[in-house]
């Protein structure tokens, strides 16, 4: 607590000296520092996720403005990143094709990881509305996206040899009904009490 002397502070004499002494109030000065939070690891991650899309856009071939993008350009940048992945993907005639951990090393690209694509297209979808885009028009949340995903999703399942399934959770086994004995009346719980033991 800091001691302030206002410069308004009213005066009172002093009874054993007679002098007329200024009083100090006392106030305490409050330093508020702006307490910013650090956005989260998603937050991070989603403002990049945009940040790179924009980026992409800007290089397309014409230059795209967000306005006109669609649902095919969402599909020719998920195929752009496709060169930045690390997911080895089979190709049907590779002798590997369907196993999860195959032997030995084969030829098949490195593609991304269909969790990896549907992530980044939530974030991004929620990013363009963050930006102001309507959500019917969401070029994110198109129908040949989901499309997509789905076939990517498929396609990968049967060249790794790993099921996508969602696990289903077990039904909780139903109580069987029996008949639970009443509880004593008030008459025989006192008799119960009072019994010799």
């Amino acid at each position: 607590m800091d001691l302030v002397s206002s410069p308004n502070a009213s005066s009172y004499q002093s009874p054993s000296t007679g002098l007329t002494e200024p009083t100090i109030t006392t106030t305490s000065i409050a330093t508020t520092t702006p307490t910013t939070a650090t956005p989260s690891r998603y937050e991070n991650q989603k403002r990049r996720d945009w940040n790179t899309f924009c980026q992409y856009l800007r290089n397309h071939r014409p230059p795209l403005s967000l306005p006109t993008c669609s649902g095919a350009h969402v599909l020719e940048f998920l195929r752009y990143l496709d060169q930045f992945g690390k997911t080895k993907v089979h190709n049907q005639n590779c002798p590997f094709f369907g196993l999860p951990n195959p032997p030995a090393p084969c030829p098949c690209p490195l593609r991304q990881a269909w969790g990896s694509l549907d992530a980044l297209i939530g974030r991004l979808r929620a990013a363009y509305e963050e930006h102001g885009g309507r959500p019917e028009g969401n070029p994110f949340g198109a129908r040949a996206v989901r499309i997509f995903l789905r076939e990517v999703r498929d396609f990968q399942a049967k060249a790794r040899g790993v099921s996508y399934e969602k696990k289903r959770k077990r039904a909780k086994p139903k109580a069987t009904l029996t008949q639970a004995p009443t509880p004593p009346t008030g008459t025989e719980q006192v008799s119960e009490i009072n019994q010799p033991k």
